[in-house]
Parts: structure tokens; sequence; C-alpha cells
């Protein structure tokens, strides 16, 4: 019912900069929160970056300063702004949102969805 696209991702040199892009398909009329997560090798999923219903940002303690999230309500994308990128931010990059949408005839419904994850490699 829902689908997420990533884009953006790929291989930076250590102070560089990316910017991916996440946008979410399907009858969506809200978004609860919408944001990144990262799973870099051996490690355990973790947050990057959310905005939630408010405009609430939050960032995870690794990336405060140097990435900024934005939301576009109208086109259902998210951007995450990666600047002064280091070797440690190498990951798999994954979007999430918590979404309502209509089903059939317009039923509503909420819902989680991940994206398929977008590499993001930062040389030293």
């Amino acid at each position: 019912q829902v689908q997420l696209l990533e884009s953006g991702g790929g291989l930076v040199p250590a102070g560089g900069s990316l910017r991916l892009s996440c946008r979410a398909s399907g009858y969506i009329f809200s978004i609860n929160d919408m944001g990144w997560y990262r799973q870099g090798p051996g490690n355990e999923r973790e947050l990057v970056a959310t905005v939630s219903r408010g405009d609430i940002l939050t960032y995870g303690d690794s990336v405060k300063g140097r990435f900024t999230i934005s939301l576009d309500n109208a086109r259902n994308a998210v951007y995450l702004q990666m600047n002064s990128l280091k070797p440690e931010d190498t990951a798999v990059y994954y979007c999430n949102a918590d979404v309502g949408y209509y089903v059939g005839l317009r039923q509503p419904r909420r819902g989680n969805y991940w994206g398929q994850g977008t590499q993001v490699t930062v040389s030293s």
C-alpha cells in the first residue's frame, strides 16, 4: 500500500557531502513520523534523524551539527543533507515512515514502512 523509494547514496571522501532523498508513494493523507536510520558493518540499526508531526526534529548524537533533515509534506518526501562526512558514517541508510493512508473505498489505515536502503561509503 505504501512504498518508500530512496536515492542519493554513494562514495564520498571524508569531509564531503551527500544528500539522501526518500519519497513515499501511495494514498497517503498524513505523515506522523519520517526519517532515517543506518546500519554500519557489525552494528545495530541506529537513529540518524527523524521529523515528527509538528516539525519535531530528532537527531542521533553522532550526527548533530553535521546532518540536517527536512520534510516536504506536499511530495511525501524527506531529505537528509549530510555534511562533514566521516568514515564512521559509512553504513546502509534506511528511510522509515509512519503514515496514514487509504485503502479500498477510502478506508483509513496507519502503517510503518522501511525503504530498501541506500549505501553511503565515506573514504578516509
